[in-house]
């Protein structure tokens, strides 16, 4: 009788993501980082519509070049994470703010922890890294996503992250543009996955190249994005907000009118208290939308979960063949 024979431990497959659109000036550089960091991963930059030389340079530095032609970022991390196997997978953008040599410390930690992500929080080098506009959106921004969502984050906008196969091929990715970081972090959340966080350089950008971020526009995105969410997401306590505004609506009107019935004994006021009663009758209605949402959504993410738990997590013994654990 022969001994069973035991598959050899294969290292695991390493992808590195880099979305672009107009980065000619630092894609070069950025490519030839990771590619030092990370000597056997593959490098995929997705171009999405740039009008300069970025497929080129990025091809000559001796990435795999494919393009996305549906223009924002969540059509590209979309696209991404579809068509790429791979067992772990480091996002960053393609502008050279972000510090390549952190990518190891940055797979230990999910590999070790046996994390589903790990998100960079950058730490600026420069005062020019990080704009006083954009500091202070992330800040509140990720205040806001803390308080809705019940967990402690801290920058729910960065664009540097590891990712288990089971996280990117579980996760819907329905954002369109730069609010994709902000879907990934409620996705992480509202399931309850184990993500972790490293602190990593974050710098400015090479000279010539430009911000593609609007900070108004942007930002009034990803808010817009962060309320659909907690209405997704979160329905009973986001109905019952809007209940709670109904009720205080109709109790301030109708209050008067109901002391004046019990004082004189008429409603001298019909249209104020009808109106009232409106106040009154929408509060209900919203807590009741509030609580069949509830139900609904709690079945969403039952089928979100299993989704999830139907891929296998990161395998730490063939990190180990590889140095990364």
């Amino acid at each position: 009788m022969t001994a069973p024979q035991i598959a050899p431990m294969t290292a695991p497959q390493i992808a590195v993501l880099l979305p672009c659109y107009n980065e000619a000036v630092a894609i070069a550089g950025v490519v030839r980082d990771f590619r030092a960091a990370l000597p056997a991963a593959a490098i995929y930059v997705y171009d999405n519509n740039s009008r300069d030389d970025t497929a080129a340079v990025a091809r000559q530095a001796g990435a795999t070049v494919r393009r996305e032609t549906r223009q924002g970022k969540g059509h590209v991390v979309r696209r991404m994470f579809a068509d790429i196997e791979a067992d772990l997978y480091v996002l960053a953008d393609g502008d050279g703010t972000y510090d390549a040599a952190s990518a190891a410390r940055l797979i230990a930690l999910l590999v070790d922890e046996q994390l589903d992500m790990v998100v960079g929080v950058r730490i600026e080098t420069a005062q020019a890294a990080y704009r006083p506009g954009h500091r202070f959106g992330n800040y509140w921004l990720t205040t806001l996503v803390c308080r809705i969502f019940g967990r402690e984050v801290r920058d729910i906008l960065s664009g540097y992250r590891v990712f288990s196969r089971r996280f990117v091929k579980s996760f819907p990715a329905l954002a369109t543009g730069f609010e994709t970081e902000t879907e990934i972090t409620v996705h992480a959340l509202d399931l309850g996955l184990p993500v972790g966080e490293v602190e990593t350089p974050y710098y400015a950008r090479p000279e010539g190249s430009a911000s593609k971020l609007n900070t108004i526009r942007d930002g009034l995105r990803i808010l817009r994005l962060i309320g659909y969410l907690a209405r997704e997401e979160r329905p009973l306590a986001f109905f019952s907000l809007i209940a709670a505004l109904f009720a205080a609506a109709g109790l301030l009107l109708g209050t008067p009118v109901v002391l004046e019935f019990f004082r004189t004994g008429l409603v001298p006021r019909l249209p104020t208290a009808v109106l009232a009663t409106g106040f009154v009758l929408l509060a209900f209605l919203s807590l009741v939308c509030g609580l069949i949402m509830e139900t609904v959504t709690h079945g969403r993410r039952e089928a979100k979960r299993l989704a999830y738990l139907r891929l296998a997590p990161v395998r730490r013994d063939a990190c180990e063949t590889v140095g990364l654990a």
